[in-house]
């Protein structure tokens, strides 16, 4: 929450129970609660909001945002180890067709003889 760990938590906790006082600390405390609560239920709404009047525009926006963070976290060298040492990886190779001289006639041209 905020980027906060336990044990700062517990030192704003400390500082606020000496600063208010035993008596009205439970007070302050959800006097708190309900702005954070009002808070996140704003920011909620208005992402709600932006996002029914962009509407479908917005999704078309995001999938490209999404491939794009894909390849952020994409290690080149690891892919082409993977790539190399990998065989299920690699695409199965087609056999090599013969190769075949031509002995045909081309508007009279002898392709063996040239």
């Amino acid at each position: 929450m905020f980027g906060l760990s336990a044990e700062h938590l517990l030192v704003l906790l400390v500082a606020a129970l000496f600063i208010i006082g035993p008596e009205r600390l439970p007070g302050a405390l959800t006097t708190v609660r309900k702005a954070v609560v009002k808070g996140k239920n704003a920011l909620g709404a208005m992402q709600q909001q932006i996002t029914d009047e962009v509407g479908p525009e917005f999704e078309q926006l995001r999938k490209p945002l999404r491939e794009l963070n894909q390849l952020r976290g994409m290690d080149p060298r690891a892919a082409l180890t993977r790539f190399v040492l990998d065989p299920a990886q690699t695409p199965a190779q087609a056999p090599a067709e013969p190769v075949v001289p031509l002995t045909a006639k081309v508007s009279g041209v002898d392709m063996e003889a040239t």
